[in-house]
C-alpha cells in the first residue's frame, strides 16, 4: 500500500481523460482504508471508485483513494431469498452476472451497468424498469473522518430517481466498503415491461424468458446503443431525464406534439432527455475529439484526445439548446470534477 505521486487517472476513468492525482493509493480491505484515513487525517482527499460516474476537468490536487475492496457471498438465506454481499470494489457487471449464475433474481435488468458495487446506492442506479432500491438491503459505510462503519438501511438512504443520502447531507463524508442486496431464489419477478426488452426477446425467439434471457437482452440492447468505454470514452448516460411539472409540460407539447413522456404522478411528468437532445439536432455530431454518440444522444463520448472542458464545453451547449428550443432543464448526471 504505497502512496504514488503526480499519478495519471486516464485508465482509472472511463472517460479515458488524462488528469493526474497528486498523491494517489489503492487500498484493498476495509483495514487499509481505515489506516490511509488515519495516516493523512489533514490530507484533502478524493474517493475514487469504478470512475464511470464523473468527468475529470482538471487535476485532483488531492490523495487520491482508489476502492479496490473485493468479494461477494451469500449471508444468509431462506426458501424464497438469499442475502448477497459485494464488496465495494466489485465490477458491477460480473456481479449482477454471478448472482444471475447461482439464479438469483432481481439485478438481471441492471446488466452492463458500468462502475463498481459500492457507488450503486450512491446514484441509485436503475435501468429498464428497476432500482437499486428495489433490492438494496443495506450498506457498509466508514466515515472519512472517524473511520467508525455505520450500516445504513434502505430507509436511510433515502433513495430518489438517480439520488440518496450520500449525493444530499451526507455527501463526502462516508465511503460505501459493502452493499447487501435481497434477491429471489425461485418465483422470480421477471420484468420485461420495457418495449427494447419485449423486442429483443422475441428477436432472440424467446417466449417463457430467464433471469439469463433477460439478461441477455438487456446487454444486447446496450451493446446496439450504447459504445464500450475500452473502445471510445464515456461514461454512459451524461443527462438524467428531465422529471417537470405538468404545466411545463404542457407548455412544451403545444409547441412540441409528438413529445414521449411518462406520467410519474397528477403533478409531475418525465422526459426523455435522449429525445430532447436529439430533436436539438445533436446526436452523432463532433466538436473535436468531444462529441455525442450517432446511436444513443444521451452519451457523451472522446474520440481520443479531448479534455474534460471539452467534453463539459458540450455538454453546456446541449443544455442550453434544449432549454431555449424546450424550455425543460436537463441536469448532469455523471459527476463533474
Amino acid at each position: 500500500m504505497t502512496i504514488q505521486h503526480h499519478y495519471s487517472l486516464k485508465k482509472y476513468n472511463t472517460f479515458g481523460i488524462e488528469a493526474k492525482a497528486r498523491q494517489f493509493v489503492a487500498v484493498h480491505t476495509p483495514t487499509e482504508l481505515k489506516t490511509v484515513l488515519q495516516e493523512n487525517e489533514n490530507e484533502t482527499k478524493f474517493i475514487l471508485g469504478g470512475g464511470s460516474n464523473m468527468l475529470l476537468t482538471k487535476d485532483i490536487d488531492a490523495l487520491v483513494i482508489h476502492i479496490d475492496l473485493k468479494g461477494k457471498k451469500i449471508i444468509k438465506e431462506d426458501d424464497d431469498f438469499v442475502w448477497v454481499e459485494g464488496m465495494a470494489g466489485e465490477n458491477w457487471h460480473e456481479f449482477v452476472l454471478w448472482t444471475i449464475d447461482q439464479n438469483f433474481g432481481g439485478l438481471e435488468n441492471m446488466s452492463l451497468i458500468p462502475g463498481n458495487v459500492g457507488t450503486t446506492p450512491v446514484q441509485n442506479i436503475g435501468a429498464y424498469g428497476t432500482e437499486i432500491k428495489d433490492t438494496f438491503v443495506s450498506c457498509e459505510a466508514m466515515h472519512i473522518a472517524t473511520q467508525q462503519m455505520k450500516t445504513f438501511t434502505k430507509d436511510e438512504c433515502r433513495f430518489g430517481y438517480r439520488e440518496s443520502i450520500f449525493k444530499q447531507e451526507a455527501k463526502g463524508q462516508y465511503i460505501i466498503t459493502s452493499v447487501v442486496f435481497k434477491l429471489t431464489k425461485r418465483n422470480h419477478k421477471i420484468n420485461i415491461s420495457y418495449g427494447d426488452i419485449t423486442k429483443e426477446l422475441a428477436k432472440q425467439n424467446v417466449i417463457t424468458p430467464t433471469l439469463k434471457d433477460v439478461s441477455n437482452a438487456v446487454i444486447a440492447i446496450r451493446k446496439s446503443k450504447l459504445p464500450d468505454p475500452k473502445e471510445l470514452g464515456n461514461s454512459g448516460s451524461f443527462f438524467k431525464n428531465p422529471i417537470i411539472s405538468k404545466t411545463d409540460f404542457e407548455k412544451a407539447q403545444a409547441l412540441h406534439p409528438e413529445i414521449p413522456h411518462y406520467v410519474i404522478s397528477e403533478t409531475e411528468v418525465k422526459v426523455p432527455a435522449g429525445w430532447l437532445i436529439e430533436q436539438a439536432g445533436f446526436k452523432g455530431k463532433r466538436f473535436g475529439d468531444a462529441g455525442i454518440h450517432k446511436n444513443q444522444a444521451l452519451v457523451l463520448v472522446n474520440y481520443g484526445n479531448a479534455t474534460g472542458q471539452e467534453i463539459l464545453a458540450v455538454s453546456k451547449d446541449i443544455q442550453a439548446t434544449v432549454l431555449k428550443e424546450f424550455g425543460i432543464a436537463i441536469e448532469a448526471e455523471v459527476n463533474v470534477i
